[in-house]
This record gives C-alpha cells, structure tokens and sequence, in this order.
C-alpha cells in the first residue's frame, strides 16, 4: 500500500463526488489524510486555493496532495468506470506536470491503473461527442476534467507534490446536457438550470447519470482500497 502520512490531504471536487470519497475512508482505521471540497472550475477553484494557502488550511510543509474526482473521456480507450493516473494537464498551450515521484509511487502500488493519462483542463462543460473526440485527436489528450491544470499549476508554483487520479464517468461516443450555465460562479451548481438541461436532453441526461453512479461507486471503492490494509 501507498505510505500516505498524516498530512497528505486529498482534493476532491464537492457534492457527490466527495461524499463519495466519505464514503470510502468511512470505518477504516489508522492513518487517513484529510479530505477537502473544492469547488467545481478553474476560476472558483483558484480562489478557494488562495484563501486556503493565506488561512494555513493547505501548504503544509513536506505536504502531499492527491486531486481526485471523475473526468470524460475524449478517447476510445478509456470508458466509463476507467481510472486514470494523470501524468500531466494541458490548457490552451500550456502544461503542468505531476509530481513524478508521488505518482510513481501511486502507480507502483496500483498498476492496473490507466497510465500515463494526458488530461485537459476545460472552463467549460465538453458536452458533445464530436468535440470529445476532435480535442482528443487535436491536442493529444486522453481525458477532461475543469480543474486539473489550475490545482496544478498552483501547487508546483508552491513546491507541493501533487498526483491526480480520476474516474471516467461519460465516453466519447455520446453526447451529455450542455450543464455549463448550471455552474455558479462559485463553482457550486444551480439545481434549477440543472434539472432544465437534464430534461432538454432525457437520453443523454440518462446516460450522464448512469455513467456518473458507475463513476462514484468506482471513486469510492478505489479511495476505500488506496488507505485499507
């Protein structure tokens, strides 16, 4: 098992997805890292980052930290239930790196995990299958997420190691509701313009919610897995 110490503290983006990570730290004895909500974005997840590091709340000295939560895919070979260890987050032209020693050493522990994984940061939601697929084959990147390369580059610029390990939750071949304008500028959601872009497209909705239950059991098995034993 990973030698995770006290410290370590694990990112993982609020609601669901981290009572799912709760849920698999539940009951487990020993040593367990701290888990925080971050909001959902790249621009509300700066700013939590940045009242957190002046507050003393992360930057821990010999501090670790793992991100964690679910992704899309934007190619053929990872589907839904897949986890991914990133290697490096793209933006636009530019690019961070996980820290390599961290994530060799996730990756020693777990090798059946998907690796290495180029993930792409997006400021908003990639919702059509066309446009998964053409940034995938254009930028040479495997998966997406919306707040990989902002925790990234804030914490090299920190000299905080940092790993990044996801779960597929939506493929490449199908389309899911355009949830952008359900997104706060807080990087909370909107439950109303959730629910309205849900209905606009029930089928796609339902394989958005299918893939995202698929997704969550598998976060919170994998999290169970990583600090038992």
């Amino acid at each position: 098992m990973p030698n995770f110490l006290p410290y370590d503290t694990i990112l993982v983006p609020q609601g669901a997805e981290y009572q799912a990570v709760c849920r698999g730290l539940r009951n487990l004895t020993g040593s367990i890292p701290r888990v925080l909500p971050i909001p959902v974005g790249m621009k509300p997840l700066l700013q939590y980052l940045q009242q957190s590091a002046e507050s003393g709340q992360i930057l821990a000295a010999k501090s670790r930290v793992l991100i964690v939560g679910l992704c899309g895919s934007l190619s053929d070979r990872y589907g839904v239930g897949d986890i991914v260890l990133y290697e490096d987050c793209v933006y636009q032209d530019k690019r961070q790196e996980c820290d390599r020693s961290f994530t060799a050493q996730l990756h020693s522990a777990f090798p059946t995990l998907h690796f290495p994984i180029k993930g792409l940061t997006s400021d908003s939601v990639i919702w059509s299958a066309t446009e998964k697929r053409r940034l995938g084959e254009t930028l040479a990147v495997d998966v997406v997420d919306m707040e990989g390369f902002t925790a990234l580059e804030f914490f090299n610029a920190a000299g905080v190691a940092v790993a990044m390990l996801r779960v597929v939750s939506d493929d490449c071949q199908h389309d899911i509701p355009d949830l952008t304008s359900a997104i706060n500028s807080d990087g909370s959601l909107r439950p109303l313009p959730l629910a309205m872009g849900m209905l606009r497209r029930p089928l796609a909705a339902t394989r958005l919610i299918r893939g995202s239950l698929i997704g969550l059991k598998v976060l919170e098995q994998v999290t169970n897995q990583f600090f038992s034993g």
